[in-house]
């Protein structure tokens, strides 16, 4: 564990986070609600402390005398020396050995609203405070228990929609992203090493560093970094989910191809054109990637308020669409309208899907999928017989660059700046060792670049993107 009031790094904590981890803290490790269960989870200095005062073993004088990593059944008292309050079990863990490396106790207890909140005002009468979002997990970052990589695929992990999410996360949290960035920066900090190391000892008889030789290991180390880079739209995906938008002329099928994506019916179909007048949003899982499918009403020219008040909706959901399926009417063919339905589409990648492929075999000419999307997927489908939705749901994936990715991935937006700047740093520094340029001169971009990475793994975090980061955790976490 970190000596007290020093972080990963070794630097002085900022005051308030040195006296705060003097503290105790409680809140509900659990989601509010009707459940079987709810838990209390204190960490601090005197967490047993103050969950003795409230929690009576039955087989023990105080909990303190207990050992850790042993439960204890008993009751909880609704404050020190109150009245009984309701059954439960408890254990420990005693510093470091703990999530947050500090001492932890975690009190179960019947769950539902009102018995987990009187459970935690309990609690917080024995003598500790309310925790603030993200402050169990910021209290193991300052105690050396994980990274701040490891840190957001904390909550990334929680939040997770997917099991593509979730491993990813999973792989974040063990440290993999940590381990191939801290790679990268201990080529940095080696490189810096040795150009210094010849500056500040001139008198040393050390071999003289070449120039083509510290290129060779900042393209290496930049081509690592990009290597990163190339997961990371893969990442935003898995984390925050694909916006896919059915568009096109009316009645060409895309309510009952919503309908047949999802196995259900939600969206109504009717042969009457212009049914759908809103836009219909629903959530499902397209290889791996939480997707939100949107349904839309047909892009055509009228004259009705209502229909202009959904298409103006629809061309808002496009504007906002990751991936675009144009539908059209196998039956029906290339019509005008498809002609300008396909001229509202936006510079998004499109996939266009022939509906109705079971009543009619054809397809458009290359020259109209040309007009609508430069030479895109074309895919022949039936919503009502359910012919080629694997394809869809795959060229779906394809459109939106994902690709089932073992090596870890990038998991926010924060991580991606970050390493971006470290590249942009990188190409500096080796395009002034390759102009000949002083190896001390490029030391500085080096030094840049080895910064960056450092915010990834929060070795070099400031204290005001430490509060952002964990302020968007939950209560709890």
């Amino acid at each position: 564990m970190c000596k007290a009031g020093f972080g990963r790094s070794g630097k002085a904590l900022d005051r308030r986070w040195e006296q705060l981890l003097g503290d105790t803290i409680a809140a509900l490790a659990t989601a509010v609600g009707e459940a079987g269960v709810s838990v209390v989870r204190l960490s601090g200095p005197e967490a047993v402390t103050c969950a003795a005062r409230v929690f009576r073993c039955s087989r023990l004088e105080s909990l303190a005398e207990g050992r850790p990593r042993r439960v204890y059944y008993g009751w909880l008292l609704d404050g020190p020396g109150g009245r009984r309050l309701d059954d439960g079990l408890a254990w420990f863990s005693r510093a470091p050995h703990s999530f947050t490396g500090e001492d932890v106790v975690e009190i179960s207890c019947h769950g539902g609203v009102v018995a987990s909140r009187l459970a935690l005002e309990a609690v917080l009468r024995g003598g500790a405070r309310l925790a603030d979002p993200g402050e169990f997990t910021r209290r193991a970052f300052l105690n050396g228990r994980l990274d701040l990589a490891q840190a957001e695929a904390t909550i990334d992990l929680v939040q997770a929609r997917t099991g593509a999410a979730f491993d990813a996360a999973r792989r974040r949290l063990e440290g993999e992203l940590s381990r191939r960035v801290s790679s990268v920066a201990d080529r940095l900090l080696g490189v810096m090493a040795e150009i210094e190391a010849r500056g500040d000892f001139p008198d040393l008889e050390l071999e003289e560093l070449e120039p083509p030789q510290v290129s060779r290991e900042l393209r290496a180390c930049m081509e690592a970094l990009r290597e990163l880079l190339a997961g990371a739209e893969e990442g935003r995906l898995l984390r925050e989910g694909l916006r896919v938008v059915l568009a096109g002329r009316p009645n060409v099928g895309k309510s009952s191809l919503l309908n047949a994506l999802l196995g259900e019916e939600r969206a109504i179909v009717s042969a009457v054109p212009g049914t759908t007048r809103d836009v219909i949003e629903e959530g499902l899982v397209v290889e791996g990637v939480p997707v939100v499918l949107a349904d839309t009403a047909g892009l055509r020219e009228s004259a009705d308020p209502l229909e202009l008040a959904g298409t103006g909706r629809t061309a808002a959901a496009l504007r906002q669409a990751d991936v675009v399926v144009f539908v059209i009417d196998a039956g029906a063919g290339w019509l005008p309208e498809d002609e300008a339905a396909a001229a509202a589409l936006p510079k998004t990648p499109v996939i266009v899907a022939v509906n109705k492929s079971d009543l009619r075999r054809w397809a458009p000419e290359t020259a109209m999928i040309e007009r609508i999307a430069g030479g895109t997927d074309v895919l022949e489908v039936s919503a009502r017989t359910g012919q080629g939705l694997g394809a869809l749901r795959q060229a779906i994936a394809r459109a939106a660059g994902v690709r089932r990715r073992e090596e870890p991935m990038l998991g926010t937006v924060r991580q991606k700046h970050a390493v971006e700047r470290a590249v942009a740093s990188l190409e500096t520094a080796a395009a002034a060792v390759e102009g000949g340029v002083s190896l001390d001169l490029a030391a500085v971009d080096l030094r840049e670049a080895w910064g960056a990475l450092g915010e990834v793994t929060g070795e070099n975090a400031p204290e005001a993107l430490l509060d952002e980061v964990f302020s968007r955790f939950c209560i709890g976490k």
